[in-house]
């Protein structure tokens, strides 16, 4: 028998730091098809250039879903494992939007809640650095800061990701350390 992941897995981690290939490790060890639930916009050439390694690293046992706005409701139809990268660009999304980030965010964590499958969460961790010096980027660090601490209370197991090495933050109920 596989390991299974939890419940709701929250992963986290700067930018380049394996995050999602540590959070797609984690749904392989689901029985495929697994959906990958991808909130990027590609705006310009370079985004696209990520966008397009991203999904060349994974198999064709992946289905993927690109939802830029509407996470809870993707979320709510995922019928097994599903892969959300990542919530940052989410958040970015919505607040470029002027969209309602406090009920995005409860309508997200409470389609985590009610999720048939396991949901493994992708997050940068942007509040670790300096002062952001203007407004917009200010409210973003500290929108992101509130989202992840949201979902790690509601999370069974987070996990920090530093140089490729995950770090646990939260083990999951019966792990041993």
């Amino acid at each position: 028998m596989p390991n299974l992941p939890p419940r709701l897995t929250l992963v986290l981690g700067g930018a380049r730091s394996g995050k999602s290939a540590h959070a797609e490790g984690l749904i392989e060890a689901c029985p495929a098809p697994w959906l990958y639930l991808a909130t990027a916009q590609a705006w310009d050439d370079e985004m696209r250039d990520r966008i397009a390694l991203h999904r060349k690293r994974r198999s064709a046992d992946w289905i993927t879903r690109d939802v830029p706005m509407d996470l809870a409701g993707a979320v709510a139809a995922a019928p097994g494992p599903v892969l959300v990268d990542c919530l940052t660009l989410w958040l970015t999304n919505l607040i470029l939007a002027e969209a309602d980030v406090e009920a995005a965010t409860a309508a997200l964590l409470a389609a985590c809640a009610a999720a048939p499958g396991p949901v493994v969460l992708v997050g940068n961790e942007v509040g670790l650095g300096i002062v952001p010096d203007n407004v917009l980027a200010r409210r973003f660090r500290d929108a992101a800061g509130r989202l992840h601490q949201r979902l790690a209370r509601q999370a069974d197991h987070v996990v920090f990701l530093v140089a490729g090495l995950p770090l646990i933050v939260k083990p999951q109920a019966g792990a041993t350390p």
